[in-house]
């Protein structure tokens, strides 16, 4: 790894984006609602693709900071590598460690097995994030007004912690929280997430008020892991040490037992009246259109701390391509090792950005008997928050799935619909407006592998049309001769 590429905050991360030229500091004045996501969208989907650091807000003197994960390059950076698939390899080795032959193998393994002993989030007594105290006042902070038809201001970034009020667990959760007034937001725990849970958990016990606390602005590595899927009661800030390589450094809140990164920007420390709601959004998301408003929990602020100088970072989420996207093909990469210990067969998945991560899934398999297809996208269909997706297309190992032209070549060719198509019924993403109704509906599976006589083909398959290899070496030799 990078030595520089090592971050203890979200300020360290910032001065290496604009060490290497990625950031942009925007000195004209703009507007929380609407003009910074105007303009941060244009850069997403542009040339001039940057991280912004808007340092003049109309009203506020907090700058914001906005695309920071918003490219294949920022989002390596971010997690402190020089390629996804260290990540990836470190946890294939994890998953499958070689077994010590000999005492110089045990002696080998010591410094990994120390390695892995520090992940663990280390508590200190006290951090930049508790430098001020002062009156929650959810009105300074300059929350931005994405898009025109947004129900309000949303905090886009947050880290939302909570504890399991039986057990303890702690869970950490990236929900966005529409601003009501200085002091309350609503809190948009989607059902299927460990937040969620936890507050069901709450509501079966005697508690009247549930415990939260929110950090915005932490390290780029613990903001991602508030976004990996993660099996249910596996610590995020544990992850994020395992990404960091070394513990993530956390602090007890001043009025909630919870602890919190300690070197965020911001912290709010607060509660949720098991029996309150409030209508929340609509919210332009991340599928392109606006999820549709509904009731949930409110989350109270009763005391708020921030940094000397606090930096005050967000996102905007929208049609594809946009900062959320990168971040998932990040998830994508990093979890494919998970993925084939389930399923040794898998060769590649693409969760392409059209498919706005939950509608579409291209993967390539081994096949080696008939049906395999189907049982792969059952399998996958019952693996953590792959249960979303909508769409499986399945194609043989020789496929790039990371081309979608040629596994839309292969989806042409190789598929009669009657025969090739399985639909099923379960859960669905929130987000789905497309099924008759809420978080439940419809999936489809298309088998777009060479079939086997047992899968009723019994006509001969044909070959693919592929250039012979030694003629496809000479002409490699002497390319730059032809003077094409």
């Amino acid at each position: 790894m990078n030595q520089l590429m090592k971050y203890d905050s979200l300020r360290d991360f910032i001065s290496f984006l604009e060490s290497k030229g990625e950031l942009a500091r925007i000195k004209e004045e703009v507007s929380r609602d609407l003009e910074i996501s105007e303009i941060t969208d244009r850069v997403c989907k542009s040339k001039i693709n940057k991280a912004l650091l808007f340092e003049n807000i109309k009203g506020f003197s907090i700058p914001v900071l906005m695309n920071a994960f918003g490219s294949f390059n920022r989002m390596v950076w971010a997690l402190g590598v020089n390629n996804i698939e260290e990540i990836a390899d470190e946890i294939k080795t994890i998953l499958k460690p070689e077994l010590p032959e000999g005492l110089l193998d045990k002696i080998r393994m010591l410094p990994k097995l120390v390695e892995i002993s520090n992940y663990p989030p280390k508590i200190i007594k006290s951090a930049p994030c508790q430098e001020i105290e002062c009156e929650p006042d959810l009105d300074s902070l300059p929350v931005l007004k994405c898009w025109p038809g947004d129900g309000g201001r949303f905090i886009t970034l947050p880290l939302v912690i909570t504890k399991d009020p039986q057990t303890g667990i702690r869970n950490m959760g990236m929900y966005r929280m529409q601003v009501y007034d200085r002091t309350s937001t609503g809190m948009h725990w989607h059902a299927h997430k460990g937040g969620a849970n936890h507050f069901r958990i709450a509501s079966e016990t005697d508690l009247k008020r549930f415990d939260i606390a929110v950090a915005i602005g932490a390290d780029p590595a613990t903001v991602y892991s508030a976004t990996a899927p993660l099996p249910d009661n596996f610590d995020e800030l544990l992850f994020a040490g395992f990404i960091r390589k070394r513990p993530v450094e956390l602090v007890k809140c001043r009025t909630v037992d919870l602890e919190v990164p300690a070197h965020s920007e911001f912290i709010l420390e607060g509660y949720v009246d098991i029996h309150e709601r409030r209508r929340e959004g609509p919210f332009g998301d991340h599928t392109g259109y606006y999820s549709l408003a509904d009731d949930y929990p409110v989350f109270h602020v009763t005391l708020m701390t921030h940094r000397k100088d606090p930096i005050y970072p967000a996102t905007v989420v929208g049609k594809p391509p946009m900062e959320d996207c990168y971040m998932a093909k990040a998830t994508e990469r990093i979890f494919l090792p998970i993925l084939k210990l389930a399923l040794p067969e898998i060769i590649d998945i693409n969760l392409p950005i059209e498919g706005v991560f939950h509608n579409l899934a291209f993967v390539s398999i081994k096949k080696s008997y008939p049906g395999q297809a189907r049982k792969v996208a059952c399998a996958l269909w019952g693996l953590g928050q792959m249960m979303f997706t909508k769409m499986i297309i399945i194609v043989d190992d020789d496929v790039d799935v990371q081309n979608i032209s040629d596994v839309l070549w292969r989806l042409g060719n190789n598929v009669s619909p009657e025969r090739d198509m399985m639909f099923v019924e379960g859960p669905l993403d929130v987000l789905d407006h497309a099924s008759p109704t809420p978080l439940y509906g419809s999936k489809v599976m298309i088998d777009a592998t060479k079939k086997l006589v047992e899968e009723g083909h019994p006509r001969e398959w044909p070959d693919a049309i592929n250039m012979h290899p030694d003629v496809k070496k000479r002409i490699d030799d002497i390319w730059n001769k032809l003077g094409l």
